[in-house]
């Protein structure tokens, strides 16, 4: 009996796309909020719910590494030292 191969070694798995990036945090936030507010009314058709729930997903990732990239660039302009901000 010939043995058949499972769907993971027959074809790599395939990262979806999810098109281009923003060009900027502030673009990627309003492409997210937009997204979620789609997401969230209940209107989208079931086959453009994965879809979306994929660029969500990048989008999140990529607004993610924006804030931690600046917060990177903070500390070492703090010479690693953050201060804690206090309302004067």
């Amino acid at each position: 009996m010939p043995k058949v191969p499972s769907p993971s070694t027959t074809r790599p798995a395939a990262t979806p796309d999810t098109g281009p990036l923003p060009a900027s945090y502030e673009a990627g936030l309003q492409e997210l909020e937009q997204l979620v507010a789609e997401l969230e009314s209940g209107q989208l058709p079931l086959d453009q719910l994965l879809g979306s729930y994929q660029r969500g997903a990048a989008l999140l990732g990529f607004c993610r590494d924006k804030l931690q990239a600046v917060e990177d660039q903070i500390k070492v302009l703090d010479a690693g030292s953050l201060k804690p901000w206090t309302a004067e």
